[in-house]
């Protein structure tokens, strides 16, 4: 099923559900749309309804040429809840998604049962940055060239060696120029750290131990920083872990939501 809802400022909102079962709301990396989660929403289908949605600036969602925010995807993210009459959802955020996670379990605590969050961070100064040299390869302005450094930040070369890498997290090619700018400058400018020790809901935090995009130390500070978290870190894989260590990363999050 796919639907519309408006944000409170009246931004266009588009979410997708599909499966039956408790509510499970999956969330995309910066710059991505729902189709980032189109192969592992797959794996919850026997246990959860999943629902996904285009972040502002993405996908079928409206596209305001105005300031993004983490806490603002979370607003646009209860919207949806609100528009599928959902009191409360696991949660499981990846990336960018994570950071936007985060917010919902701070400010609406009440709305999310368990929550999960992957290869992501808790910004601000406390937060472990990307090597600089990992910077200046995303700087590429060539998209052939820029796909290929993401497909290798995502992938470890011996999983890119048999699989091309589902091409769906390399970001929403309808996206204008500037909501790209403004979903880069919300991600950058997240900064949950004060407000973690708040989180309240049972965490699992999951990471590739091989992560260049956003290094593994952020998932131990944010395990140390929630309250009872749990970490689990996937050997060899790098950003898109989810795909990679697929297998035992569904698993893992199926088993601690049903708990």
């Amino acid at each position: 099923m796919r639907g519309h809802t408006q944000a409170s400022d009246g931004t266009p909102l588009a979410y997708q559900v599909e499966g039956s079962g408790p509510p499970l709301v999956l969330l995309a990396g910066q710059a991505n749309d729902h189709h980032w989660w189109d192969e592992v929403r797959y794996d919850f289908r026997s246990t959860h309804r999943t629902i996904t949605v285009d972040y502002r600036g993405t996908g079928d969602s409206g596209k305001p040429d105005q300031p993004y925010s983490t806490p603002g995807f979370a607003e646009d993210v209860i919207a949806v809840l609100d528009a599928l009459e959902i009191d409360a959802a696991d949660v499981y955020g990846t990336s960018m998604g994570g950071r936007v996670a985060q917010w919902v379990a701070i400010n609406h605590p009440e709305r999310v049962r368990k929550l999960v969050l992957g290869c992501t961070t808790p910004g601000g100064e406390h937060a472990v940055e990307r090597s600089a040299e990992v910077r200046r390869s995303l700087a590429q302005p060539d998209p052939h060239a820029l796909a290929g450094v993401l497909l290798d930040l995502m992938f470890s070369p011996d999983w890119l060696a048999d699989h091309d890498g589902p091409r769906t997290v390399l970001g929403d090619r309808r996206m204008p120029a500037y909501a790209m700018r403004r979903h880069l400058v919300a991600s950058n400018e997240h900064d949950a750290w004060d407000e973690l020790p708040k989180i309240q809901v049972e965490t699992l935090v999951l990471h590739g131990e091989e992560d260049r995009l956003t290094p593994v130390r952020n998932a131990e500070l944010l395990a140390e920083r929630i309250p009872d978290a749990r970490l689990h870190v996937f050997p060899g894989a790098r950003h898109a872990y989810f795909h990679e260590a697929r297998a035992t990363a569904s698993k893992l999050v199926t088993s601690f939501l049903g708990e």
